[in-house]
C-alpha cells in the first residue's frame, strides 16, 4: 500500500501530526513514496485553511485526506470543514483545532458526518491508533462508481412505469418527513477548472444524500440517480435509472437508458442495492437515509459510499436479520438501509420512530 503527503507542513502542529502518521502508517505496512507516482492508494493533504490546495488524484483508487489546522474553535465544525473537504477534492477531512489546553481533532465526511478524535496528553501512540481506525476503512476501500450506459431500454419504459411512479411519490414522502438533506451546491464552491477535474474522474456533477430503488423483475431494479433533487424524480434515464446488472470485471453497474437521453450516472450505492436484490428474492424495495432508529443492529466499520466494502457489510447485516426481506440496517456514522417488500412497506414501519440526527462515534 503506497501513500504520500502533499501541501505545505507549516506549523509545529502539522509537523507533529505528520510525524505521528509515518510512524503508524510505515508501521503497518505502507510505503511512502513521492507525489505522482503510480498507484498511490491513500494521500495526506495538508491544505491551508484560508487558501486550501487540492491533490490531483490520477485514479479513482486514489483515496485524499485533507489535513488542516485551525487556531479557533468554529460555532460548527461540520460548516466550517465541509467546504474545505470540497474545495481541496478529498475523500475525508481531519481538522484539528487548537485551543490552550491542547486540541481537538474532528473527522468530517462526504456523507457530512462530523465525530471528535480525542486526544489526551501523554497518550500520542493511542491517538494516532484512533486516527488510523479512522483511515484505515478509507485506504483498504474499492469504490464502484463507474457506469456503463445501454440505450437498450424498450420504448414503453421510456415515460417510466407504474414502479417509477412509486419511486417518485416516495422521495417526496421523505422529503415531507424532512430526511433528504439538501444537495450539495459542489458547483458554487470549485473552481470551473477544479469541477471539470471532478466530472472527468468521477463523473458526477453534484453531492446530493440518501437514494431509493425499486425492484422492476428478477434482475433489474429501478433507483434514484446521483446528484439530483430526490424530491423532483421525473426524467428516466437522468433522474430514475434502470440498473440490469454489474459487470464484476469491469467493476461497473450496468443501466438501461432511453437512446434520446444524455444519462446521469445511478447513486453511488447501487452496488449496496444490487448485492441485496440479487441474494433476496423477497426484496421489492430498498430506502437509504441518513437517519436512525434507536436499537437497530450496524456495520462495525465506517467504509465510504460506493464501495464494496460497506456494500458488504450492509449485505451482511441484511443476512442476518431473521427477516430480510424487511430489515433495517444501521450504517455506522452514516445512516440506514431499510427492505421492504416494497416502499409502502418501509414507511408504514418507520413511521413515527425516525431520528434525523445519526449518532457519531
Amino acid at each position: 500500500m503506497l501513500y504520500t503527503v502533499a501541501g505545505e507542513v507549516t506549523s509545529d502542529r502539522q509537523r507533529w501530526l505528520l510525524d505521528g502518521l509515518h510512524r503508524l502508517l510505515q508501521g503497518r505496512g505502507y510505503q511512502y513514496v513521492e507525489p505522482g507516482q503510480p498507484d498511490i492508494r491513500l494521500v495526506l493533504n495538508f491544505i491551508d485553511p484560508e487558501r486550501p490546495r487540492p491533490y490531483r488524484r490520477m485514479a479513482q483508487a486514489t483515496y485524499v485526506v485533507s489535513i488542516a489546522v485551525a487556531d479557533q474553535h468554529p460555532d460548527s465544525v461540520l460548516h466550517a470543514a465541509y467546504p474545505l473537504m470540497v474545495r481541496s477534492l478529498a475523500n475525508l477531512m481531519m481538522y484539528t483545532v487548537d485551543d490552550p489546553e491542547g486540541f481537538h481533532t474532528y473527522f468530517v465526511t462526504l456523507e457530512q458526518g462530523c465525530y471528535p478524535i480525542p486526544y489526551r496528553r501523554g497518550e500520542d501512540e493511542g491517538y494516532f491508533e484512533r486516527v488510523f481506525k479512522r483511515l484505515e476503512p478509507l485506504a483498504t476501500s474499492n469504490l464502484i462508481i463507474n457506469n456503463d450506459f445501454h440505450p437498450d431500454l424498450p420504448e414503453e419504459l421510456w415515460e417510466g412505469d407504474e414502479i417509477t411512479q412509486q419511486v417518485s411519490r416516495a422521495a417526496k414522502k421523505i422529503e415531507e418527513m424532512n430526511l433528504w438533506p439538501a444537495p450539495f451546491p459542489i458547483q458554487e464552491i470549485l473552481s470551473p477548472e477544479d469541477m471539470r477535474h471532478v466530472k472527468r474522474l468521477y463523473g458526477i456533477g453534484g453531492l446530493s444524500y440518501g437514494n431509493l430503488s425499486a425492484r422492476k423483475d428478477r434482475r433489474r431494479f429501478w433507483m434514484s440517480a446521483s446528484g439530483v433533487n430526490k424530491a423532483n424524480l421525473r426524467t428516466v434515464g437522468q433522474d430514475i435509472l434502470l440498473v440490469k446488472d454489474f459487470d464484476q470485471q469491469q467493476k461497473a453497474m450496468q443501466l438501461s437508458v432511453p437512446p434520446h437521453v444524455t444519462p446521469r450516472r445511478v447513486s453511488v450505492d447501487a452496488i449496496e442495492h444490487w448485492m441485496i436484490y440479487t441474494e433476496h428474492p423477497q426484496v421489492g424495495a430498498i430506502v437509504h437515509i441518513h437517519a436512525w432508529i434507536d436499537g437497530i443492529p450496524s456495520t462495525e466499520i465506517n467504509y465510504p459510499c460506493g464501495t464494496v466494502e460497506l456494500a458488504r457489510a450492509v449485505a451482511e447485516q441484511v443476512r442476518r436479520a431473521k427477516d430480510p426481506s424487511r430489515a433495517i440496517i444501521g450504517l455506522k456514522n452514516h445512516g440506514m438501509t431499510i427492505t421492504g417488500p416494497d416502499l409502502d412497506d418501509i414507511f408504514e414501519r418507520i413511521e413515527g420512530k425516525v431520528i434525523p440526527q445519526v449518532p457519531m462515534s
